[in-house]
């Protein structure tokens, strides 16, 4: 009698095609990332691309880790928001800092992580690990920021994707008149109607130079429930309206997907839009439906940038039916990103913008409405 194969080798065989010049990176991923984290990260990319990306899909993305000095902003973080690939952002203050740097034509230099720090004080240069650029640099994008912020339009409180819009304006505008092109994401966002929250706005030199206008009697102030509810709205809107007609009269259910790059603050304040429309306002939900973190933090230790989507699940954060559709890629961020933003622009059309920014009045209204009708109220 023939063996009965076991349920548990029905996985492909493991036989890749050797890499040759030609190799694709789409022939890359699929064929030779077959193991370990290397397959996480194929199965970041096939998630990402097969499912995240279709139309009724809106994707929140979480920015952590010094990723714009890198120059992942001009690499791969553009060209995803010029293809229409990533709909929202929460990002750390200090990576729309850093980005601007490149905005208003200021230079960033490769170094090196062995270099004496007391050595480059004396020299007045500054260190991000092998990242090195001149004192100035700093210096020259605080004025810019302070320049900018007293303006008439800023002499109100606001969310931080309302700041983050009007500063992309001047950002884009300085780019023009330098004759640069696709350098800042604060730009691209503007330009693209993409809204770009921070969850921690004190926690970035912009926030330290609002800090430094607002002791000279400055009034823009930054309202962290403005910023709370805005997100809730933009992922209930996205599941109630985010749907694309079927052809046939019928409309297929909006999706909520969260791309998160590291852990952190922007990690949570992406995920718990779910707890505050399900836990605070009481508004019948399920959970964010697709998961896809790249992160080098362990869950063993408690903290929320390793937690995982089962983790979760148990918030209310991620839909329990989606766990399937939820992948944790174990790489860093400066390998991973590149490498799933080219696999995206090779394998998947362009995606008409949403333009998430112009619509959050018809968000928020929504949100209201919905709350109106909660017994949480």
């Amino acid at each position: 009698m023939a063996k009965r194969t076991s349920k548990f080798l029905k996985g492909r065989r493991i036989d890749p095609a050797p890499l040759t010049p030609t190799t694709t990176i789409a022939e890359l991923v699929d064929g030779a990332f077959i193991a370990y984290n290397g397959a996480r990260l194929r199965e970041a990319c096939q998630l990402f691309t097969r499912k995240m990306l279709e139309p009724e899909v809106t994707i929140g993305m979480s920015l952590t880790g010094a990723l714009t000095p890198a120059g992942l902003g001009m690499s791969a973080l553009i060209p995803l928001i010029k293809a229409g690939f990533v709909d929202w952002i929460i990002s750390t203050g200090a990576n729309l800092y850093h980005d601007t740097h490149f905005g208003i034509g200021l230079v960033m230099r490769e170094g090196r992580a062995d270099i004496s720090d007391i050595v480059l004080r004396a020299e007045e240069v500054v260190r991000i690990y092998d990242i090195f650029f001149d004192y100035s640099v700093l210096l020259d994008t605080d004025a810019f920021f302070r320049e900018i912020i007293g303006g008439k339009e800023f002499q109100k409180t606001m969310s931080t994707a309302e700041f983050h819009y009007l500063a992309g304006r001047y950002v884009h505008e300085r780019e023009r008149k330098l004759g640069l092109r696709d350098k800042s994401l604060l730009a691209v966002a503007y330009e693209y109607g993409v809204p770009i929250y921070t969850s921690s706005p004190g926690d970035s030199s912009i926030g330290m130079n609002v800090a430094a206008k607002a002791l000279l009697g400055n009034k823009l102030a930054f309202d962290p429930s403005l910023d709370v509810n805005e997100t809730a709205a933009i992922v209930l809107a996205a599941k109630r309206n985010g749907g694309s007609g079927t052809g046939r009269g019928k409309k297929k259910a909006g999706l909520s997907g969260c791309f998160i790059l590291g852990g952190g603050s922007p990690k949570n304040f992406l995920l718990q839009t779910e707890p505050q429309i399900q836990e605070v306002l009481g508004i019948d939900e399920r959970g964010h439906d697709y998961f896809l973190q790249v992160t080098d933090a362990r869950p063993d230790t408690g903290g929320l940038s390793g937690a995982t989507p089962g983790e979760a699940v148990s918030w209310g954060k991620v839909d329990p039916e989606r766990l399937p559709d939820a992948v944790v890629c174990y790489v860093d961020s400066t390998v991973a990103l590149p490498i799933i933003t080219a696999y995206a622009l090779a394998q998947h059309a362009p995606r008409q913008p949403k333009r998430l920014y112009d619509r959050r009045e018809e968000f928020m209204s929504l949100l209201t409405s919905e709350y109106r009708k909660s017994k949480r109220r």
